[in-house]
């Protein structure tokens, strides 16, 4: 995954942060000090205020050159396996949202999209979790909730007057266009995440309905950010 840190390796799962502090998020679950590649930087600041670290060590760890990838709590993958394309789509719903954060100046979205990144890397721990793991997962930290699907539907109640009465064609500027592209990977997230259910494996429901309800939400905020009527899909 992008953003505080990387994917499995046999340190750390990733770097987050703990009631306001730099933590690292091992792969027996607990939350610990940060690695000592990290670094915090006191100039630089996140948008809530808060030092965000700075990892320094190398990146590479040569472990996925026989095209493995590590799971939370141990056992590796195939990098082509159902699940890793399923967390792996997750990451690049972290990213494309992340050009929308990028793009936007509105305050209030800009919010909105960096708490649905940080609660991204809770669905990709979820997904890339080894299954027999899954009872040392944390609600919140590394198991999606009840709560954070509910949380994303009070988001798209609330900008439900934005929706059209027809289908619209994404582009109307570059924010709007940048949450579509967003919700088209999410809506890939979800479709993966419903393969590795359907090939007979353990996936949290919660996790395939926060993806579900996330690119419901990306959608109702591309209408939102486009600001009044859109190019209609088909001309009568």
């Amino acid at each position: 995954m992008l953003a505080h840190g990387h994917w499995f390796n046999n340190t750390h799962m990733f770097h987050t942060f703990h009631r306001g502090v730099p933590r690292c998020l091992r792969l027996d679950g607990h939350v610990g000090n940060p690695c000592p590649g990290w670094r915090s930087l006191g100039p630089r600041l996140g948008p809530s205020g808060r030092g965000y670290p700075i990892r320094v060590s190398k990146i590479y760890t040569r472990t996925g050159d026989d095209g493995t990838t590590g799971l939370l709590y141990g056992s590796r993958i195939s990098k082509a396996d159902p699940a890793a394309e399923a967390y792996g789509s997750v990451d690049e719903t972290v990213a494309d949202i992340g050009m929308a954060r990028a793009l936007t100046t509105d305050p209030t979205l800009a919010e909105i999209l960096l708490e649905i990144q940080r609660a991204l890397f809770v669905v990709g721990a979820d997904l890339a979790t080894n299954p027999k793991g899954r009872a040392k997962l944390r609600p919140g930290v590394s198991l999606v909730t009840a709560e954070m699907v509910k949380q994303l539907e009070e988001l798209i109640d609330r900008h439900e007057a934005s929706l059209p009465d027809q289908f619209v064609v994404p582009g109307a500027n570059p924010v709007s266009a940048a949450l579509d592209v967003a919700r088209a990977t999410c809506r890939r997230a979800e479709r993966r995440t419903v393969e590795v259910r359907e090939a007979g494996r353990e996936v949290n429901p919660e996790a395939a309905r926060y993806l579900n309800r996330l690119s419901d939400l990306l959608f109702a905020l591309a209408r939102w950010q486009a600001g009044g009527p859109e190019e209609p899909s088909r001309l009568d």
